[in-house]
């Protein structure tokens, strides 16, 4: 119940702090200030947000650390172990578990490949049963560079 909280919390965390940050202004928007786009409307007050919303961040920042820290303690330390047997896995637990499988000390072959006879009445000539081996390159043809191709233009 306490992770259920603290990611709940977690995740509130960091929406709020994306939306602080993008709320900031940048170092280079203080140039447009001197014209017209003073102080006057700003709604934090003639000092503008960034007091606000600097330290709002900060101790947000400060925080989002402190909750990711205790967290990952808790997972490796803190927490207790739990055997499979004792794990909830909701739907998961209505599946039956499968059967031990038994080694099956003959395992089939493939059957002997056979040549299909012609079918009768067919056109098409059968394929030599001979294979050809692939011709061989002489070392005297890789070792000299081919001529590259003219262009006629």
């Amino acid at each position: 119940m306490l992770l259920l909280t603290l990611n709940v919390i977690y995740v509130l965390l960091a929406l709020a702090m994306i939306v602080l940050i993008l709320m900031q202004r940048g170092a280079g928007a203080q140039a447009g200030s001197g014209f017209g786009g003073g102080a006057s409307a700003t709604v934090f007050g003639s000092r503008g947000a960034s007091n606000f919303l600097t330290k709002t961040t900060k101790y947000m920042g400060i925080l989002f650390f402190v909750i990711s820290l205790f967290m990952a303690w808790y997972h490796t330390n803190g927490s207790t172990t739990t055997t499979p047997a004792q794990q909830d896995l909701g739907v998961m637990a209505q599946v039956p578990a499968a059967p031990a499988a038994t080694p099956n000390p003959t395992i089939p072959t493939a059957p002997a490949a056979t040549t299909p006879a012609p079918a009768a009445g067919s056109t098409v000539p059968q394929a030599p049963s001979t294979t050809v081996p692939a011709p061989t390159q002489s070392p005297q043809s890789t070792s000299q560079p081919q001529p590259a191709p003219s262009q006629g233009g």
